[in-house]
């Protein structure tokens, strides 16, 4: 615009721009920096088919847009055609936008494991289309959902009615928030927890919300926690396994997905797709539903759930836990053994070899005599603690022995390594190996006798005030195990960098979670080392490190969803700041001007930390509770331990960041169109009008109050959107020509062309006000460009409210051929006061304003609305466009009063 008053300080573009970067090295950590994706591709052998049942005419009606269907291949889908079904029934619940096709890499794997036990057992995998539907963003029909899963339960046991061996529950795969659905089924009033035996749920997030964007989703978290808290008890014959993606899910991070720690915990398991045996890699939100690796050790303990007598998955929850153990937390090499023989007879006219050194190294290729090797434990318990032996192929016919005496064995398949600890054996007398002919195989085996002391290293871990310390150890390669504990770690980042001449290579490992409050244990790192390398451990805190790649990623991380709430405070908090200099100066300050000066995180910040502190009394928490008042964020976030007190700092100064460079973008933007207005279209006399209140007014006002009520209420605050952007539009172009004719008029041209400019001035910027005046007048421009400057403001913060209510309106543009009013539609009494509040504003010039009594109340209010929305909005996004919604209703009454 050119003629605010004032000078934007040098400093402050490349302040913000900092913390605007720091936010994207943030989003860029998260988004993109993360270990390759070593899940393989699962294959189907024959074309899947889909076919879909029947269901009664009650629940088609009440639920037309969700089908039930059952996944097949080939010959298998030709003969369940005709619906005589004789396996165990396994209910697939994609997740938010997830299609029921997902099920085909379970449903696949297991036919072909079906296949090679010829049919003996297999598993009937059924799968729910639920349209697709954006329950993450939009709740309302989570709980529809719910009540339609328990209807395909009922539908599903009924296929199998008389059948043999006939289920009595049905087993259920969620993924995202089909898992947090499965959940929800304990909730309804109706439903038989005896329904369901097994629950696997694939990164679903089940402490709270990624985006918890209306009252809906976060009603439905708050019921299906308190249901699992309260009948802790009842629960402990479900059992419940939940898999996380690991570091490349940005979208449900690991800690997210962890099931809440509850009484019934040994029917209860959390494991990181990372740490699963035999799969060892992390998945993103997607690939977690078809890494072949995983999906292999979930249909492997699908098959091993499975009781002999019932052909069922077996009702015994000890049982359970102890298979998904095996498959998902340690897994020992070998095949899932219910009662495991104690002792074995080792068989074979093999050589014994008599092992006495503490160090041993055995290498073998197309060896075809099998050995024993046996360990004396007698001259090594006085020295050390631990034995350690690794094999550097997975064959199971190596075997690993224990034995007392040489008369009662019992052995373990040997895997990679195994670890014994030679005081939890105390009446062993050796060790025995047995490696079989390795024809065709080369084998290599190392095994160690080491003190666990000896090998154990504490690394004190950097924080805030180490000034970019960077903490290194150096461990050589003289023994093949150690043990490194982290002490002092929150939310660290660590790097383990293996050096082999002439070549090296890093591995970086990240916590999933912070430390508890309670929880005094520290990460412990096992290292399996080569005699032959070197190994370095870092921690990464260089001063920069530290706050760009840590801290911020990890409150990116971990926060991210809480940033609209701090870009909207600092924004409203920018707002009454112009509302204030309007009334001591009157005139209307730029936003880049009155966000440095206004936006302090030293006027929100002390008043909740205050509030959080005084919550931990009795008395001050008796008086909050009487007053009806919710609890403050930040205290159920600490509660979560994922809340600590530069958090929130941190957050309000990205928050700022993003507000200046954003408003930066969304000003040029304006600018741009408002020039490509300018080429094509001729602008034309904008007129002003002293009623705030016509009849064309008063119409649009209850036209899209009604589409509000009728349809979708987010639809009508998009359409008043697009409205009030068209009128400011209208006048930036307006006041663009202005400035560019005056400025030709000073201008020393040809008479004629100062002919042309005066003529075409005067037809393009008439503004009258009773009798016809011409807008060159300086009062009336001044008062244009401050109506101008604060309907920008108004206009970018109800950008942000857009933004947060768009996800309903998507969901109900993508469900209008279902049905053409949103119900329950989370902001449609929100969207009706917004119609009439912006309909008025944006007709509305700072004249009328300057007057009102009622003006300074609408400038001191914006900081206690700034101060309630980082109270009580981080948790629940829904909640600011109330605070937004009442602050721009005081600007109404100052308009009226």
């Amino acid at each position: 615009m050119g003629r605010a008053s004032g000078r934007l300080p040098a400093a402050a573009p490349l302040f913000y721009g900092a913390l605007a970067a720091l936010a994207l090295l943030g989003v860029r950590d998260v988004l993109f920096l993360y270990e390759e994706n070593r899940c393989s591709m699962t294959y189907m052998f024959e074309y899947p088919e889909y076919l879909k049942i029947k269901l009664p005419k009650k629940t088609a009606r009440r639920y037309p847009a969700y089908e039930l269907y059952l996944y097949g291949e080939g010959n298998y889908a030709e003969e369940n055609k005709n619906l005589v079904l004789t396996g165990i029934p396994v209910l697939f619940l994609p997740g938010n936008a997830g299609s029921y096709k997902q099920v085909r890499s379970l449903g696949s794997i297991a036919l072909r494991k079906a296949e090679d036990l010829d049919f003996k057992y297999h598993f009937n995998f059924f799968t729910v289309n639920f349209n697709e539907e954006l329950v993450a963003l939009y709740g309302g029909t989570l709980q529809r959902q719910t009540k339609f899963v328990h209807e395909c339960i009922k539908v599903i046991l009924k296929l199998y009615r008389d059948r043999e061996f006939a289920p009595s529950s049905v087993a259920i795969v969620g993924h995202s928030m089909g898992g947090l659905v499965a959940r929800a089924l304990l909730t309804l009033k109706n439903f038989k927890p005896e329904l369901i035996n097994l629950l696997i749920t694939q990164a679903t997030p089940h402490v709270a919300p990624v985006m918890p964007l209306d009252k809906y989703i976060t009603d439905f978290y708050t019921a299906v926690s308190n249901h699992w808290i309260l009948n802790a008890q009842e629960l402990r014959n479900l059992t419940t396994l939940s898999v996380a993606g690991g570091f490349r899910d940005y979208q449900v991070r690991s800690g997210l997905a962890f099931l809440p720690r509850l009484s019934q915990q040994d029917s209860a398991l959390s494991v990181v797709s990372s740490a699963v045996p035999r799969a060892w890699a992390s998945t993103d939100h997607l690939s977690i539903v078809w890494c072949k690796e995983l999906i292999l050790a979930t249909i492997r303990a699908f098959f091993d759930l499975i009781d002999e007598n019932t052909r069922q998955i077996t009702e015994d929850p000890k049982k359970r836990m102890s298979v998904l153990n095996h498959h998902f937390v340690r897994h020992p090499g070998k095949i899932f053994e219910e009662n495991p023989e104690a002792f074995t007879e080792l068989t074979g006219d093999f050589m014994w070899i008599e092992v006495k050194t503490s160090k041993w190294t055995y290498s073998v290729y197309n060896d075809s005599d099998g050995k024993y090797f046996v360990f004396p434990l007698a001259s090594h318990r006085k020295s050390y603690s631990h034995v350690y032996c690794e094999n550097s192929m997975l064959v199971r016919k190596y075997f690993f022995h224990v034995s007392s005496l040489f008369i009662n064995l019992f052995g373990f398949n040997f895997g990679y390594v195994v670890i014994l600890k030679l005081q939890d054996y105390p009446s062993l007398s050796h060790i025995v190996i047995l490696v079989p002919p390795t024809v065709g195989n080369k084998f290599a085996l190392d095994c160690e006798f080491f003190k666990e002391d000896s090998r154990t290293v504490q690394l004190p871990v950097t924080n805030l005030f180490s000034f970019g310390k960077y903490i290194t150890l150096i461990l050589g390669g003289g023994g093949r195990k150690g043990k490194l504990i982290l002490t002092n770690t929150l939310d660290n980042k660590y790097s383990v960098t293996v050096a082999k001449v002439p070549s090296s290579s890093e591995i970086s490992a990240k916590l999933h979670v912070a430390q508890p409050g309670n929880d005094s244990r520290v990460p412990v790192l096992n290292i399996y080392s080569s005699s032959d390398c070197q190994y370095e451990v870092s921690d990464k805190h260089l001063f920069y490190t530290y706050y760009s790649c840590i801290l911020v990623l990890q409150i990116i991380r971990f926060h991210a969803g809480a940033l609209p709430v701090y870009v909207v405070s600092n924004i409203l908090l920018t707002y009454g700041g112009q509302l204030s200099t309007l009334i001591s100066t009157g005139q209307c300050s730029e936003f880049s001007l009155e966000l440095i000066r206004t936006a302090k995180p030293y006027k929100v910040e002390p008043i909740i930390s205050v509030v959080v502190f005084l919550q931990g009394f009795n008395w001050f928490r008796e008086i909050w509770d009487s007053l009806s008042l919710p609890e403050v964020d930040a205290a159920v976030l600490s509660s979560q331990d994922v809340w600590f007190p530069l958090v929130s700092l941190i957050l309000f100064l990205l928050g700022t960041g993003i507000a200046y460079w954003s408003a930066v973008f969304f000003s040029a933007s304006l600018r741009v169109f408002s020039t490509l207005w300018l080429i094509l279209i001729r602008p034309t006399v904008l007129q002003k009008d002293n009623k705030l209140f016509t009849y064309r007014r008063l119409c649009v006002m209850g036209s899209l109050a009604l589409v509000s009520w009728t349809t979708c209420g987010a639809l009508a605050v998009f359409v008043i959107y697009l409205q009030y952007l068209f009128k400011v539009l209208k006048t930036r172009v307006l006041m663009t020509t202005v400035f560019y004719l005056q400025d030709s008029d000073c201008s020393k041209e040809t008479s004629q062309n100062s002919s042309r400019h005066t003529v075409k001035s005067r037809s393009l910027i008439d503004l009258t006000s009773g009798p016809t005046q011409s807008l060159s007048n300086s009062t009336t421009i001044a008062e244009t460009v401050n109506s101008l400057k604060i309907h920008l403001t108004i206009l970018y913060l109800f950008t942000w409210i857009v933004l947060l209510n768009l996800p309903s309106l998507v969901y109900w543009f993508k469900n209008l051929r279902y049905n053409v009013r949103l119900d329950p539609d989370p902001c449609r009494s929100t969207a009706i006061i917004l119609v009439c509040i912006l309909e008025i504003l944006m007709n509305s010039t700072t004249s009328e304003v300057k007057s009102s009594k009622l003006l300074k109340i609408a400038a001191k209010v914006p900081l206690p609305l700034s101060v309630a929305m980082l109270a009580f909005g981080r948790m629940h996004l829904y909640k600011v466009p109330h605070f937004v919604t009442f602050s721009l209703l005081l600007h109404v009454l100052c308009c009226l009063v």
